[in-house]
């Protein structure tokens, strides 16, 4: 249940929820998210408040100019004492232990960072944040942040221009894990200027998959044994093994459909998969053991999944 909301900045409101039953609402960690019902759509919102706190929630929700249905569903429909359905939390952003941080937000990608900041400052980390937003009014949070003093620096771009990455990345650093959340073109060119450091040491949140050119040749049909039944699919090189599960009357929880968002995380028991999502680390990756099934495929012709 929707407890408060609150405008932060122009266009970005924050909704503290709690249990309309009054329980105590599942634990999470820096970096997760709630997948929250809007209406007939479904959509990730990062959790910013603090994980220690089991009895609300609190979400950071911009309103954008072209939204599918989920933001301004929540800022022109929701309101205080209404009911909306979550699942989760999940977390594919977490926040790894490390001596030093260097924390990158655009605009509304400040949300996943707000409790890593405090993890990082409770235990004794040295880290940075480097804000970015079109315009100081449009940047949420910022009376928060100021309680971190000269470790935060705000950085409006009709003031200031576009942020000075090579300035702060253009020397690689051991023993330093960077974060960054926000548009496409921020998380580009940060990877774009950490090329030469330690492998590893960036972590990404995106909000829209990148546009990747693929050979429609590399794709091939695949067996999908679906080891709680049995039961086999063939899935041909056009359709995605999400579709063909669908289409199978096989329930699977999934939202995007481009591999950003991780709701459709499948178990892998058998077969080597081609990992094209966004959501997993190169060492999830390298585990083998799961899948987002609505990008990723496989690089033989057998998959065995845990459905």
């Amino acid at each position: 249940m929707i407890r408060s909301m609150t405008v932060e900045a122009d266009g970005v409101m924050s909704l503290e929820l709690v249990s309309a039953a009054g329980d105590v609402l599942p634990a999470w960690e820096p970096g997760a998210h709630l997948d929250v019902v809007l209406g007939t759509v479904s959509r990730q919102y990062s959790l910013c408040g603090d994980p220690a706190d089991r009895a609300r929630y609190r979400l950071g929700v911009l309103l954008e100019p072209a939204s599918r249905g989920g933001s301004a569903y929540v800022h022109s429909t929701l309101r205080p004492g209404d009911r909306v359905e979550v699942t989760g939390p999940r977390n594919h952003f977490r926040l790894e232990p490390s001596p030093s941080y260097v924390f990158l937000a655009g605009g509304i990608g400040v949300t996943p960072l707000l409790p890593m900041l405090a993890r990082a400052a409770a235990e004794g980390a040295d880290w940075t944040l480097l804000y970015g937003g079109r315009s100081a009014a449009s940047m949420a949070f910022t009376d928060e942040l100021a309680a971190y003093g000269d470790r935060v620096t705000l950085h409006p771009q009709d003031r200031h221009g576009l942020l000075d990455l090579d300035g702060l990345l253009g020397d690689p650093r051991d023993r330093t894990l960077v974060y960054c959340c926000g548009p496409e073109a921020l998380l580009t060119a940060v990877e774009q200027r950490m090329t030469d450091w330690p492998a590893g040491a960036l972590r990404v949140e995106r909000f829209a998959a990148p546009v990747v050119d693929r050979d429609p040749a590399d794709d091939h049909a695949v067996e999908v044994v679906l080891a709680e039944s049995g039961r086999s699919l063939l899935v041909g090189p056009d359709t995605s093994i999400l579709q063909a599960l669908l289409d199978d009357g096989v329930d699977v929880l999934h939202d995007c459909q481009d591999g950003i968002c991780g709701a459709c995380e499948t178990k892998v028991i058998e077969g080597e998969v081609d990992h094209r999502d966004y959501v997993l680390s190169d060492r999830e990756r390298a585990a083998n053991d799961c899948m987002m099934v609505c990008v990723s495929r496989a690089c033989g012709k057998r998959l065995v999944l845990g459905l």
